[in-house]
C-alpha cells in the first residue's frame, strides 16, 4: 500500500518499473547528480528516492512519469538530441536503444509502422521482451564477439519472435554501437535488405 506522504507503494516493484529504478540510479551516479537534488525535483523526500533506488518502494504514477522524464531528457546534449532526430526521420527501419538496458529512446516512422505501439508509447521501455531467440543467443554471446572490447557493429540473421505488439520480420539485422554525451552507449538497430554485402566495418556473426 501506498505510504503517506512517500508517493510510493510498498510492494515489490514490477519488473518495467524495477529496470526503471535501476537506470535513474545508474544515470544520477553517472552525471555526478546528487540524490538529494534529484529528490528535490521530483519533490519527495530524499528518503524516498533512497527507497525507490533500492528497491523497496514503488513510485505511484505520476512520480514514474516524472522519472521517465528525467531520464531520458535530463543531462541530453544537443548532440544526442540530433542523433534521436536523425533516427526518427531516417527512411530504414531502425531503432536507438540503450546498449545496457534495451531500453527504447528513437523509432523511425517506417520501424515504427511495422509496431502495434507507438514510439512514445514504447519509449523508456526495454525491448528485450521482444527479442527473438537468435537475438537473445548474439547478445548472450556479446563478450565472446568483443563487443566490450573494440567490436562495434555486427550483423547477423534472426527468425520472428512471433510477437503481434512489436514483431519481428526473420532477416538480417544490424547493431551498431555508438556511445551517448553522457557517457553511456547506445546501440542503433537496423533490419537490413537482403544479403549482399556488409557495409565496411561490420562483422558477420
Amino acid at each position: 500500500m501506498r505510504g503517506p506522504g512517500t508517493g510510493a507503494c510498498a510492494c515489490p516493484p514490477a519488473t518495467a518499473v524495477s529496470e526503471l529504478l535501476r537506470a535513474v540510479r545508474l544515470a544520477r551516479l553517472m552525471r555526478g547528480v546528487k540524490q538529494s537534488h534529484l529528490a528535490e525535483l521530483l519533490a519527495v523526500t530524499q528518503a524516498t528516492l533512497s527507497r525507490w533506488e533500492r528497491g523497496t518502494h514503488l513510485p505511484d504514477p505520476d512520480h514514474e512519469a516524472a522519472l521517465r522524464r528525467w531520464l531520458y531528457t535530463a543531462g541530453s546534449s544537443g548532440a544526442d538530441a540530433a542523433l534521436k532526430r536523425l533516427v526518427e526521420s531516417s527512411a530504414r527501419p531502425v531503432h536507438l536503444i540503450r546498449d545496457a538496458t534495451h531500453q527504447l529512446l528513437a523509432a523511425s516512422a517506417s520501424r515504427e509502422a511495422a509496431w502495434r505501439a507507438t514510439a512514445n508509447d514504447l519509449q523508456g521501455q526495454s525491448m528485450w521482451r521482444f527479442a527473438s531467440s537468435e537475438i537473445e543467443a548474439v547478445e548472450a554471446r556479446l563478450g565472446e564477439i568483443g563487443w566490450f572490447d573494440g567490436i562495434s557493429a555486427i550483423a547477423f540473421h534472426t527468425g520472428s519472435n512471433t510477437d503481434p505488439l512489436v514483431p519481428i520480420v526473420p532477416g538480417r539485422v544490424l547493431w551498431e554501437r555508438i556511445r551517448l554525451q553522457d557517457g553511456t552507449e547506445a546501440r542503433l538497430v537496423t533490419t537490413l535488405s537482403g544479403d549482399g554485402p556488409l557495409p565496411p566495418g561490420v562483422r558477420g556473426v
